[in-house]
C-alpha cells in the first residue's frame, strides 16, 4: 500500500474533490493526445465487478467530433419543436420520425417525487445563472441545445457498457468515470458528463465500430475550462443527513 505524502495529505484530498465542477464552456484549445492517453489510462486504475471493465470509450475530435455534434444540433432543433404544446408541432410526426429519440428514450421520463426537487433546484439555479427566465421556452431551448455542440469542448467522449451486465456495467463505468473526471481536473482540464448526449445512439455509431453488445450509457465533454461564471457555479450537495440510511428502531 502507498504511504500518506504527509499530514495534511487529507485535508488536500478534500480540498481537491471539493473544486471539481462540471465545466459548461469550454475554450477551443485541442488537448494534447498524450494527457488525453493519460487521464484514460488513469481512469482504468477505479475497481470493476470480478476486473470484467464492462465498458468501452469512443473518443470524437476534429471532424468526427463536427459531424457528430452537427447531427445532434439538427436533430434537437426538431425534437425541441415536437416537444411544444399544440397540433402543429405533433404534426410534423406524421411526415418524418426525425429528431426523436433513437435509444435510451426513458431518459425523457420526469425523476420520481423524491429526487424531483433536486434537480428542479439545479435546473433553476443554472438557468439564473444564464439569464433564462422562467417560461421562456425558445431560450431554455437554446440553452439546452449547447449540449449538442459538447459546450465548445473539443474533446467528446462516448461512454458504453456491456449489456449482459446491466446495472453493475453501469456501476462500474460511473467509477471509471470519476477517475477519469479527477485525473483531467489535475491537468487542468474541465469535464460535464452528459446524459443529454445518449438519445441517438446511431449517430455515434455511424462514426465508430461499435459492438452491438455495448449500449451507449452518456457523453462527457473535455476541454479546458473558459473563464466564466458558469464554470464556477457550485451545485447544492446534499448533507450526510440525507445520504445515511437510518437503523431501525429497537422493538
Amino acid at each position: 500500500m502507498a504511504s500518506i505524502p504527509d499530514k495534511d495529505f487529507p485535508s488536500q484530498i478534500s480540498a481537491f474533490l471539493a473544486s471539481r465542477r462540471s465545466t459548461r464552456e469550454f475554450l477551443p484549445t485541442a488537448v494534447p493526445q498524450e494527457i488525453i492517453d493519460q487521464i484514460l489510462t488513469d481512469s482504468l486504475t477505479a475497481p470493476s465487478w470480478s476486473n470484467t471493465r464492462p465498458f468501452k470509450v469512443a473518443i470524437a475530435t476534429g471532424e468526427v467530433r463536427d459531424r457528430i455534434s452537427n447531427e445532434f444540433l439538427s436533430r434537437w432543433a426538431v425534437l425541441s419543436q415536437i416537444m411544444r404544446k399544440g397540433v402543429r408541432n405533433k404534426l410534423r410526426l406524421i411526415y418524418s420520425w426525425y429528431g426523436l429519440p433513437t435509444s435510451n428514450r426513458s431518459i425523457v421520463k420526469p425523476y420520481v417525487k423524491e429526487l424531483r426537487p433536486r434537480a428542479q433546484r439545479v435546473g433553476k439555479e443554472l438557468y439564473e445563472l444564464f439569464g433564462v427566465k422562467r417560461g421562456d421556452r425558445t431560450a431554455r431551448d437554446v440553452q439546452w441545445g449547447k449540449n449538442y455542440s459538447f459546450f465548445g469542448a473539443p474533446v467528446e467522449l462516448f461512454i458504453y457498457i456491456h449489456k449482459s451486465l446491466h446495472v453493475y456495467a453501469a456501476s462500474d463505468a460511473g467509477l471509471m468515470m470519476q477517475n477519469l473526471m479527477l485525473s483531467a481536473h489535475a491537468h487542468g482540464l474541465g469535464t460535464c458528463a452528459q446524459g443529454a448526449v445518449n438519445i441517438w445512439d446511431d449517430a455515434v455509431r455511424k462514426e465508430f465500430d461499435i459492438s452491438k453488445d455495448y449500449r451507449l450509457l452518456c457523453g462527457m465533454a473535455i476541454g479546458y475550462p473558459a473563464d466564466t461564471p458558469v464554470n464556477k457555479f457550485q451545485a447544492n450537495r446534499i448533507g450526510l443527513d440525507e445520504l445515511i440510511i437510518k437503523p431501525k428502531k429497537s422493538r
